[in-house]
């Protein structure tokens, strides 16, 4: 099933309580020009690409008859495609049959006249009803989850969720029902455009892919390019599409698009994504899109307890009572710490979550090179807490709920 999800703004607030830096963070965080969600067409089967051309007595007739005859060529396209038998031995379904499982009509293009309809439309089948009649009420092999990042370089800038644009539209508007891949798609809001921009594209390092991949639920990513270059403004365009995978960015195929003006950029990001979509399941097929390992997360095992048996030995009768584990009410506590690298982020993640009582440690506002903010539930009061974070190594200070912490 391919997800859209993105992090919440609970970061926000702490940053704003820690003066310059909280107010800097949100200036890059706000703009009404980001953002797109992603449409979860999990449950529909598409066929896009059909042409029509009417004449009727009127411009709405011709609309009507367009939208007939685009049901039955999309049945039929379906057909095809799902049986591999030619497309003239489909069988003619009629118009009560093909109302009653068509979900919609996708209007690519279209022009409407007084006498005559002319467009480009798609048609989405619902995949419950139509997949009885087809014999496949489902896929039967799925990728596991990976993250997309789309770059775009136009001009001599390079961009990602930084602001809209029509790379990010397209892969947003791209409908997976029918792919093997199962992607990860942001929105593009909140604190999307600082995790996921051009710079995270070309790090190599697994430690902060690790943070990011897990924060979003993904086993891995791809890291979809396109280069868009104009003749002139207004005017013919070229865009190169670059399909890449993994943290490495291993390339998988390269293809070029042209679009005869500006009006038709919006169908050539459409047609890119969906050939690197095909690229990205021959990848699949060929065994060259499984997780790499190293982007696991494997928490440390616990350091091995030492048992001193001298009193055992001396004295039979004698009780080893181990350390108590703090036990109270459980209690949120923001804990203030210095993480100059990524590194530092999950060591400070993995410490603080050893601790006897902590129930979880989670990061909720990141600041490399500053001071980050986690969110740490613990069975206990605050002194019991700074009490078992001093016998971790951990030296403390504040009081109350919020408390700072270094090594």
């Amino acid at each position: 099933m391919t997800r859209s999800r993105r992090l919440s703004l609970l970061a926000i607030p702490l940053l704003a309580a820690l003066g310059g830096v909280g107010a800097l963070v949100y200036a890059q965080l706000d703009g009404a020009d980001r953002g797109i969600a992603p449409i979860d067409s999990t449950s529909n089967f598409e066929v896009d690409g059909i042409d029509v051309d009417v004449s009727a007595p009127s411009g709405e007739q011709a609309r009507y008859e367009g939208w007939r005859r685009a049901q039955l060529q999309g049945w039929k396209m379906l057909w095809a495609r799902t049986t591999g038998h030619p497309i003239a031995q489909a069988p003619n379904l009629s118009d009560s049959v093909l109302n009653g499982i068509v979900a919609g009509i996708v209007i690519q293009q279209e022009q409407i006249g007084p006498h005559r309809y002319i467009a480009r439309l798609g048609v989405l089948f619902d995949r419950a009803r139509t997949g009885q009649m087809l014999g496949v009420p489902g896929l039967v092999r799925r990728s596991a989850p990976v993250l997309v990042l789309p770059v775009m370089t136009t001009g001599s800038t390079a961009y990602s969720f930084e602001f809209r644009n029509e790379w990010q539209r397209a892969w947003a508007q791209f409908r997976t029902a029918s792919s093997p891949i199962d992607y990860v798609r942001t929105s593009g809001l909140g604190i999307d455009p600082l995790l996921l921009n051009l710079d995270q594209a070309g790090r190599r390092g697994r430690g902060w892919w690790r943070m990011i991949l897990d924060q979003y639920g993904a086993a891995d990513v791809v890291i979809a390019e396109v280069s868009l270059q104009r003749l002139y403004p207004g005017g013919p365009a070229v865009g190169t599409f670059t399909a890449r995978f993994g943290p490495d960015a291993a390339l998988l195929g390269r293809f070029q698009l042209r679009a005869a003006d500006s009006s038709q950029i919006p169908a050539m990001m459409d047609e890119g994504v969906r050939r690197m979509d095909a690229i990205y399941a021959r990848a699949l097929d060929a065994g060259l899109l499984h997780p790499d390992p190293s982007l696991v997360i494997v928490q440390p095992a616990p350091p091995p307890v030492a048992i001193d048996n001298t009193l055992a030995v001396e004295d039979t009768n004698v009780e080893v009572t181990p350390a108590p584990i703090p036990v109270g009410p459980v209690t949120t506590y923001n804990v203030q710490v210095d993480t100059p690298d990524a590194a530092a982020v999950q060591r400070a993640e993995i410490g603080v979550s050893h601790v006897p009582g902590v129930t979880s440690a989670l990061t909720t506002s990141l600041a490399l090179g500053g001071t980050s903010v986690m969110r740490v539930t613990f069975a206990g009061d605050s002194a019991a807490f700074q009490a078992a974070l001093s016998a971790q190594g951990w030296r403390v200070s504040g009081s109350g709920s919020t408390l700072r912490i270094s090594r």
